[in-house]
């Protein structure tokens, strides 16, 4: 029976059909198993890291501090799809109601914008670790640390609100199908009954700013980085600068690698395998794999961390 025939458009309250992954049951409960897994384990690798930097004192400073909410930020990223992914791939029905459907799509990018602006503060402080040694204690301060965490959180959420609430306005007509896991801005505008190119703009016009500034300044705060470096005559300092550095650079080509490539122009029409794939990616194993990306890198936080898992 095809999905899509089962439902057609009343009203605009009525909600959205979630398509998830279409295929045989057995495969959707493979699926469901894996994913099931995947967030199980996102959730107690970033929880352990969280607990790790609170129970060990020697944690207790600007970078740590700020992986720490890092790894809060994730679960919650996290959780903000899969366990609603999971609930469509054993549904029959795979409805969404509309507010569920626009709260997803508002946490979900709030967080993401979030994420962005976490990267790019992680950057600075480790810009500072690294260029400004000796004036670190006095310019990343708790005090400091603790605003840039509050303005990345109250940054982010207030980024979106706006463009959402006005798409959640917007007539929607057809067959009422989204051909994703995930209430994401493609598929919806797609389903509008009239075009909206100046909202679509302006989207457009937000989101880029968002990844592109922040990435930007990443980019050249390691440049700078990247020059103190070449400066170091021993090899001790060289290694200690990379794996400082090195665990927050592979995270961020993991997510912006991705991200880029979705939401720059939410209507150029990805093929629904190649969207779904690419949103996965940075959705949902960026954070699963963010926990061994840090802890593996780092040989305080792996010895922390055997501490306080008793290994």
């Amino acid at each position: 029976m095809n999905i899509s025939n089962t439902y057609n458009s009343s009203s605009d309250t009525d909600g959205f059909i979630l398509l998830g992954f279409p295929c045989s049951r057995e495969v959707q409960i493979l699926l469901f198993i894996l994913f099931f897994i995947i967030y199980i384990l996102t959730l107690i690798g970033n929880g352990s890291i969280i607990c790790a930097v609170h129970w060990d004192k020697h944690l207790h400073n600007p970078m740590y501090i700020l992986l720490a909410n890092f790894s809060f930020l994730e679960i919650w990223y996290v959780t903000s799809t899969v366990p609603s992914m999971l609930v469509n791939i054993l549904s029959k029905t795979k409805m969404i109601s509309f507010s569920a459907c626009f709260l997803q799509f508002y946490f979900f990018f709030s967080l993401g914008g979030t994420e962005c602006f976490f990267l790019a503060i992680m950057a600075f402080d480790r810009y500072l670790a690294i260029c400004q040694p000796l004036h670190y204690p006095t310019i990343m301060t708790g005090h400091l640390c603790t605003c840039l965490v509050v303005s990345c959180w109250v940054f982010g959420f207030l980024w979106f609100p706006v463009p959402i609430i006005l798409i959640s306005q917007l007539s929607f007509c057809g067959s009422r199908v989204i051909d994703h896991f995930l209430c994401d801005p493609g598929p919806l505008l797609a389903l509008t009954c009239t075009r909206a190119p100046l909202l679509e703009f302006s989207w457009t016009i937000l989101t880029s700013l968002l990844l592109f500034v922040p990435f930007l300044y990443i980019m050249g705060t390691y440049a700078l980085v990247l020059r103190a470096v070449l400066r170091v005559p021993s090899r001790a300092g060289w290694h200690k600068a990379l794996s400082t550095c090195g665990s927050h650079l592979t995270v961020v080509s993991l997510f912006y690698g991705s991200v880029m490539v979705m939401y720059v122009k939410p209507t150029s029409g990805h093929e629904g395998g190649t969207q779904k794939t690419v949103t996965l990616f940075y959705s949902v194993v960026t954070p699963f794999l963010n926990p061994f990306i840090y802890s593996l890198r780092n040989n305080e936080m792996k010895a922390s961390l055997r501490k306080f898992l008793g290994m």
